[in-house]
């Protein structure tokens, strides 16, 4: 998988992304990354890549040329198909779905924009898709380039220690993820469920299962209401929903 991203900051590419997770995938040949920046490709004595906006109005635009030939640069480098993705507040909201997509493809072109944002032709005649963390504006594109390569890094086959460890994660499944717990088996008063010391792996899927549901109801039933659950996973749900409100009948009493 090779990442090329357009940026006015490489440093905050290069620096985060070669640490952790992508920076063993990218030590061990799984990823390539390459970082590119527009004032590379200025044809004036002061780099200049932005300019007041035509219509006037509060900050800088980035130009045409020099984000244009970053992106041709990036390109030619490599002979891979490639798609150019824009990150940005006004995109389509990231999604797990979309990010095991990003995982098929062998090549992608991170734009991150920056200022008020970029000149609109650019977008038109370079960019495939364009997409946002979330309905919020954070300074740049290069936070959400990078948890694009960290989502998308995470599925590539060989850079989890357990392949399973991706597959469990949140919104794998629809779902969120069920609750983890580690030694000792006693903290603050607190206890790990029994279930999950017994050793019967049938029931401690089931009661993962359960949670993951349950979580989901409780938190995010948005995501409940897009699943079509079988009977087991209904099931599990009612149970769960009704463990619940038993619980909290308990608390008020």
């Amino acid at each position: 998988m090779r990442f090329d991203v357009i940026t006015l900051f490489p440093e905050m590419i290069d620096q985060t992304a070669r640490t952790g997770v992508t920076g063993k995938a990218v030590e061990n040949g799984i990823v390539e990354l390459t970082t590119w920046n527009p004032r590379n490709y200025t044809h004036d004595n002061h780099r200049t890549v932005d300019d007041r906006p035509y219509g006037g109005g509060p900050g800088m635009v980035m130009k045409y040329q020099p984000v244009f030939d970053a992106i041709q640069a990036a390109k030619e480098f490599s002979a891979q198909p490639v798609s150019v993705v824009f990150l940005s507040p006004q995109g389509k909201r990231l999604t797990q779905q979309a990010v095991r997509d990003f995982a098929e493809q062998q090549r992608i072109i991170l734009l991150c924009g920056r200022y008020e944002g970029i000149d609109e032709r650019l977008l038109e005649a370079e960019v495939d898709e364009e997409w946002s963390l979330g309905d919020y504006v954070i300074s740049g594109g290069e936070l959400a380039a990078l948890v694009v390569i960290d989502a998308v890094t995470r599925l590539l086959p060989g850079v989890l220690g357990d392949e399973g460890s991706a597959q469990q994660d949140s919104h794998m499944a629809g779902l969120l993820d069920y609750p983890h717990y580690t030694r000792p088996e006693q903290v603050a008063g607190r206890n790990v469920p029994d279930v999950l010391l017994g050793g019967n792996h049938g029931q401690i899927e089931e009661w993962r299962t359960k949670q993951a549901l349950g979580r989901t109801w409780l938190r995010r039933y948005d995501l409940l209401e897009r699943l079509d659950l079988n009977d087991k996973q209904r099931r599990l749900l009612t149970e769960y929903i009704t463990e619940f409100e038993f619980r909290q009948t308990e608390t008020e009493d």
